[in-house]
């Protein structure tokens, strides 16, 4: 009786509603296609920031656009400023001969050494270890080792396996190490890439099609925390995946699993955890976003370029660690930056995968090339063969006893920034630190602008990493701070910028760091600050 009643009410007012509709179908039309309208809109502004964001940078854009069309020479006048600024910045520290065209005569090798010796020297600010990250070997000996193995191996490349056997077995053997390193079983499979933005991409790839060939999946989709590196950002914008980002919590900086779990769906392709976050130096759960990527079937990306090799030998050098490798039900690939903490040369990094299978959808292949078969298993088709051969030396230098040993120096370097950070009232630490990577910012952000403590450390020679939403810095600890006296020059510097900037006149500051991401901060269309940072790109390459 109770069922014959609800329904006979829901037909009264189903009934009510179609009365509504028939006696005025003009404004029935009208809201019915204004609400189909604000829902096509608030689907469509959902990865732009929401509504509010996008009205906010059209807005902007009309105003912006206004003022081309009414003052496009003023405005052009200005725009050159800003660019001229910017490379007259970047070539204030050029010195030395230009070569624009290729010289007539071939200069001479004493010559020709010592010009490039002599340039080398003046680049002083890493070896004083005024550096955040940048720098990450172990010490002029190893130096030594990896020049070595790149003149023995340096006409090598690993795409002639037949020409150059050695290059592929050190290939092979540097992910095979690294497998064994993190967690890898039985089936644990990998390659070698030219740093950690190829490692993310090759990843990704591998994802979106393995996810297309067994779960027929057409419209990929890619989880991220907000705090996970711009390098899947740009794998996304490669190749054709949607980036759906999830905000990480404002004290911890761990990401949401709240929000990872609302995020997924039957078209995420990949999730990705942190080990660790490049800006705060945190790491994000990964068990429980691998219980995530198993209910939902789908794939996980633990990201530890940043924490390299550092992190798997903090256990032996006394300093605990959440499980985030591998060996984690649910984590898929992982990928780990040899030249970080491996101290391996520039140029290279290794992505590993639970099973070939995985790394398989990795590859490239064209069977029918005219050329013949070609075949290579990620982004480049020639690589330098003494990179390889230059990570395969440092691995096999080091040890694990000299990587155990390197931890704890690194560590301890690490245990006085973070106290030189807590001898200053007016700075905190952002998140807790799980390695190597310090971050602070302002205790009250009204009272101390951090972007100004930052200029203020750069008047005095370091080069830190400046971070934004929230406005931070942090330093990456590696080899070079734990030379003697690197750390107390820190402390000494980072009290007095602070003490420097709050007592300041008021426009000692006004043109450096603050005011660039100050006028950043409040630019509604990223598209405008993108395009600033566009110019500073364009300016490198100025001879």
């Amino acid at each position: 009786g109770d069922r014959i009643r609800d329904h006979k009410g829901m037909s009264d007012k189903l009934a009510l509603v179609v009365d509504a509709v028939r006696s005025r179908p003009l404004t029935s039309l009208v809201v019915s296609n204004s609400v189909t309208a604000f829902v096509a809109l608030w689907l469509h502004t959902r990865g732009q920031g929401g509504l509010w964001r996008w009205f906010a940078k059209t807005a902007f854009r009309t105003v912006i656009g206004f003022f081309r069309v009414v003052a496009k020479d003023m405005v052009a006048a200005e725009e050159q400023k800003v660019k001229k600024k910017t490379v007259d910045m970047v070539m204030s520290s050029v010195e030395g001969p230009k070569f624009t065209s290729i010289p007539e005569q071939g200069m001479k090798k004493s010559e020709l050494i010592s010009l490039m010796q002599q340039s080398s020297k003046k680049e002083t600010k890493w070896r004083e270890g005024k550096i955040s990250g940048t720098v990450y070997h172990s010490g002029p000996e190893l130096a030594d080792v990896i020049c070595e193995a790149f003149k023995a191996f340096s006409v090598s490349n690993p795409i002639h396996p037949d020409v150059f056997p050695t290059c592929r077995k050190m290939e092979a053997e540097v992910v095979a190490m690294c497998c064994s390193l993190f967690g890898g079983g039985p089936d644990a499979a990998g390659t070698m890439t030219s740093g950690g933005t190829e490692s993310i991409i090759m990843a990704v790839k591998a994802h979106r099609d393995y996810a297309r060939e067994v779960r027929g999946i057409l419209e990929p989709e890619l989880v991220k925390p907000a705090s996970a590196h711009a390098a899947f950002d740009k794998a996304c914008h490669y190749l054709g995946v949607k980036m759906v980002e999830v905000p990480v919590h404002p004290e911890t900086f761990q990401v949401d699993l709240a929000r990872v779990r609302r995020a997924v769906n039957r078209n995420t392709v990949l999730i990705v955890g942190s080990a660790a976050t490049y800006p705060q130096g945190v790491m994000d759960d990964i068990p429980a976003l691998g219980q995530i990527a198993l209910k939902h079937g789908c794939g996980l990306h633990v990201d530890n370029c940043l924490g390299s090799l550092l992190l798997p030998f903090l256990p032996a050098a006394g300093y605990p660690v959440r499980p985030f490798d591998l060996s984690v039900p649910g984590v898929t690939s992982l990928s780990a930056d040899t030249h970080k903490f491996g101290f391996a040369p520039k140029g290279s990094s290794v992505v590993l995968y639970r099973s070939m299978e995985l790394r398989r959808h990795q590859f490239f292949v064209a069977a029918d090339w005219s050329g013949g078969l070609y075949a290579t298993p990620s982004m480049a088709g020639s690589r330098p063969g003494g990179l390889i051969a230059g990570a395969w030396a440092a691995l096999v230098y080091m040890g694990k006893d000299g990587y155990t040993r390197s931890a704890k120096e690194i560590m301890t370097a690490a245990a006085g920034v973070v106290a030189a950070v807590k001898a200053v009232p007016e700075l905190k630490l952002m998140g807790e630190p799980i390695a190597s990577v310090i971050c602070f910012g302002p205790r009250d952000p009204s009272r101390l602008n951090i972007y100004n403590v930052s200029d203020a450390l750069s008047a005095r020679g370091w080069s830190l990493s400046v971070l934004q939403n929230p406005g931070c810095i942090h330093i990456c600890v590696t080899h070079v701070h734990t030379a003697e006296g690197v750390i107390p020059r820190f402390a000494e510097d980072l009290a007095w910028a602070v003490a420097d900037v709050t007592t300041a006149p008021k426009n000692k500051y006004k043109d450096g760091k603050g005011a660039i991401y100050g006028m950043a901060a409040v630019i509604p269309d990223r598209s405008m600050v993108a395009g600033i940072a566009a110019d500073y790109l364009e300016a490198l390459y100025t001879a």
